[in-house]
Formats: structure tokens, sequence, C-alpha cells
């Protein structure tokens, strides 16, 4: 199946409605980047509907990558401790700070996007 990608902000509650969810199942990627069918008309009304922006793969993989390697360095910059919690646990505000983009020892690993 041939995809299209474009950039939308999630908004919330009917960001993507029951009817759309089941005629074309869009997949979300770091960055607002959202993948569709390429040939389906639903999905193009969509776009439309989210104010979305098209966006060619290479340029959507570029705003991935962006982001990926924004969070990898992040979690590069925490301390051991951190890296080394298990997730889920609780922890302390400066923690919090600290480890707010990526749950504690999960280093976030490259997204090759789908053709």
């Amino acid at each position: 199946m041939a995809y299209k990608y474009c950039v939308a902000e999630n908004w919330g509650k009917d960001f993507i409605d029951i009817n759309e969810a089941r005629s074309f199942r869009p997949s979300s990627f770091p960055g607002n980047v959202w993948q569709i069918p390429a040939n389906n008309k639903d999905a193009n009304l969509w776009v439309y509907k989210v104010a979305g922006t098209f966006k060619t793969k290479a340029e959507a993989q570029t705003i991935v990558d962006a982001i990926i390697s924004q969070a990898q360095t992040d979690y590069d910059a925490q301390t051991e401790t951190l890296k080394t919690q298990e997730p889920y646990v609780s922890l302390t505000a400066e923690e919090k700070t600290q480890n707010d983009t990526q749950r504690a020892n999960q280093r976030p690993t490259a997204i090759t996007l789908p053709e």
C-alpha cells in the first residue's frame, strides 16, 4: 500500500473520529507526523479537517529524525540513576523535570517511515 504523510497537531477528542479511524486508520509518529493511505478520499479530507500540511516521505522522515535525535540527546544527558530506574517509578520533582520526555531507562530508537 502506498502512503502519504502530513503534519497535524493532535488536539485530543475528535481529532480522529470513529468513522475516520474505520475508513483509513492513520498512524502517528513523533513530531506530529501522520501516515495515511495515498489514494483515500476520506484520508485526504481528514488532513484538511485537522489543518494538516502534506509532506513528502523525506520531509516527514527528517521531522521524525530530529525529534528522536533530541530525545536521545536528552536521554544521554540524564543521570545514571534515572537511566537505571525501572519504568513507572515515582520520581522526585527535579527528576520529573529532567525526565519529562522519556520514561526512565528507555533510550529512544530510530524510526524509519514505511514506504
